[in-house]
This record gives C-alpha cells, structure tokens and sequence, in this order.
C-alpha cells in the first residue's frame, strides 16, 4: 500500500530543517497548494506545530508523540513490517482486528497499532494495563512458509527483535524471561502474544501481538502491579520517549531477523535469544498444569522448548509454563 498524500507530507517536511514552499509541496504532492495548506490544517488539529512563513513556506517546529501512520512511516527503511498500518485511536484489542483483517486478505508485514486497548490480554487470556497514550500496542501479521509446529520460534524471534529495537532506540538492556516476557531489572517492560491461523499442515497467518510500557509514569500503575511491571521511561532517563521511533526500530530489527529465519531457520535466532535470556543457567521455579519442578535453565531447543535441569539431574521439557526467577538468585 502506498504512502497517502498526508504521510507524504509529514515525509517531506520531515526531511529537513528548512522551509518547504507551497509550491514546491504542491508539486511533489502532485495536488494544489489549496489541498496542501488544509493538510497542514489537519496536521495541526493533530498536535504538529506546522510553521508558516510568507514567501519561505512550511517547516515542522513539533510534531506529537503519536503513533499515527505517517509518523511511523517516516523514514521506515522495511520492505514489508510497518509499509501498511492499521490505526486507530481506540480499540478492544488489536488482536482482534489483525485477525479479522488477515482472514480478509491484508499483506504480510500489516501492522495494526492503537492509541489505548480496552481489553487488551497476555497470555493464558490475562488482561494488559494499556493506558492511553503511554505505551504502544501493537499487532503485527506474518505469513510465513512453515509448519505450524514452528510457529513458536516465532515468539522468541519477536522477542529478540523488539530487545534489538529497545537497545538501538532508547539504550536500555532489556532480558528476555522464557517465553514471551522481557523484563528490565527483573520488571516486565514488554509482553508479547503470539497466535495462528493455520489448517492441520499450513500457516495462513501469523499475529504477533506486542504491548509495550513506554512513557507510562511509576505512579500509573495499578498497585498490584508496582512490584513486578516498569517503563521505558521510568528505567531510562525519565524523558518522554519518541514511540514512534521506537515501533520503527522494532520493526527494522524484526524484519532482519525474519528474513534470516526465513533464509536459514531458527538456529541464528536461538543463538541471539539465549544470549538476551535471563533465566540461562540460574535457577527457575517452573509452574506448569500437571505440577512444579526447580531446576537450572539450560537452554531451549530448536523448537524453542525450554530445558530444565532438576537436583537430581533430570532434564525436563517445558512447553508451556510461568517461570519464576527467585529473587536472591
């Protein structure tokens, strides 16, 4: 899908530091200078503080702490994560619509990306805090040539993408807790819900859904989840991050490690996971359905199958469980 006039323009005036004429827009836009003037009019209704000079033209002084497409596109090098984006203001859960929009036909690398989640979830059906405008909530669609039987490693694959993007937009070191939790100083940052459309032997699609804490302040979270949820921003300098930027850096880093699974399967991405992992080779309480066994983390397997070592020197495989990393480990 192509970039509309409005992302366009956002691009151009994005591009650099000096004034754009009317003219020139005009012309790049391929509209009038009438149209171009009521899209800066709707930039502004928006929250971007647009500069108009008489006789220089337009430059942007602000723009919003947003996540609308034009801002996620600017400067968005993928050739696929993020070229379409779905956005709205307010949604249930943008699980929901990717999945809806999927099943209608939307293009691998489709993202959909609200402002507030009112019934966001997590795993095992647990709500998500996702307060308006402080974090990014994000879908992402996959159509991978797979067995679905592999679909896993693609939770660990996002998983070290979104900590590659982390890393590369606001500095921070974030670890991954097996399997879809990435904590920043033993408190959850990011979780991360992986769910398919597949017949008995074919992937139609894969969403990957992606919750993030980013600009969400210490005191805004809800007192049962003081002790064991955190920020971005509350774990870095206190500043207000560009989430915009941050999507963008997830989704260049996603894309890199898709396209290198895709071209030589999941050993690289298990390498990469084990060496963001927070559990390797300490010791984990693993709570599963049939029971709860203490042991060493080992590793995972190809399958992204977490291994455990017991006292009595028993490995067991893990396919679905909470871990608990004890806290004077």
């Amino acid at each position: 899908m192509g970039l509309s006039t409005r992302e366009k323009l956002i691009g151009l005036l994005s591009e650099s530091e000096k004034f754009s004429s009317g003219q020139q827009l005009s012309k790049e836009l391929g509209c009038s200078r009438t149209a171009v003037w009521k899209h800066i009019e709707e930039l502004r209704k928006e929250g971007y503080i647009v500069e108009a000079v008489q006789k220089k033209g337009y430059r942007i002084q602000h723009r919003p702490n947003n996540l609308h497409p034009g801002e996620i596109k600017n400067q968005l090098t993928t050739k696929k994560l993020g070229q379409n984006v779905h956005f709205e203001e307010q949604v249930t859960s943008t699980q929901e619509i990717a999945h809806r929009i999927a099943m209608e036909g939307a293009p691998e690398g489709t993202i959909v990306i609200a402002e507030q989640q009112t019934t966001g979830r997590g795993r095992l059906g647990r709500p998500w805090h996702s307060p308006k405008g402080s974090g990014i909530w994000m879908s992402i669609i996959l159509r991978p040539n797979i067995p679905p039987q592999q679909s896993p490693q693609l939770t660990l694959l996002a998983a070290v993408g979104v900590v590659q993007g982390i890393e590369r937009s606001v500095g921070l070191n974030p670890q991954i807790k097996w399997p879809n939790d990435i904590l920043i100083e033993g408190k959850k940052v990011v979780g991360i819900l992986t769910e398919l459309q597949a017949e008995a032997d074919r992937i139609n699609s894969v969403i990957i859904g992606i919750g993030i804490n980013v600009n969400t302040p210490k005191d805004a979270f809800p007192k049962e989840l003081e002790t064991i949820a955190t920020s971005l921003k509350a774990e870095s300098s206190g500043n207000d991050i560009d989430r915009s930027e941050l999507v963008r850096s997830i989704l260049i880093e996603m894309e890199k490690l898709y396209d290198l699974y895709l071209d030589h399967g999941f050993t690289p991405i298990k390498l990469l996971w084990e060496g963001a992992a927070a559990s390797l080779g300490k010791r984990v309480v693993v709570r599963t359905l049939s029971g709860e066994i203490t042991g060493k983390a080992k590793g995972i397997t190809e399958e992204g199958i977490l291994l455990v070592e017991d006292d009595f020197g028993d490995i067991h495989r893990v396919y679905s469980a909470d871990i608990e990393l004890p806290k004077n480990d």
